[in-house]
């Protein structure tokens, strides 16, 4: 049977990364392990541009009292 279903996590130590590989081997559920970190690329890009605009001064500074207005006058 295939799975749609994905889990992802994250341990932080090596007692968690040890438990998690028993889990699954006494489930018998295949799984691999990566080191690679995974975003979006168009995402990535999205944030990049979004620094540089930042950087340039190209932004929109909303105090916290106007964003109501600001967001109704989109």
């Amino acid at each position: 049977m295939k799975s749609k279903n994905i889990f992802i996590a994250r341990p932080k130590t090596a007692d968690q990364i040890n438990a998690l590989k028993a889990f699954m081997q006494a489930l018998k559920i295949k799984y691999e392990i990566s080191t690679e970190e995974h975003y979006n690329a168009e995402f990535v890009k999205k944030i990049l541009e979004s620094k540089k605009q930042i950087t340039e001064g190209k932004f929109t500074d909303v105090k916290p009292k106007a964003l109501t207005s600001f967001i109704e006058d989109l």
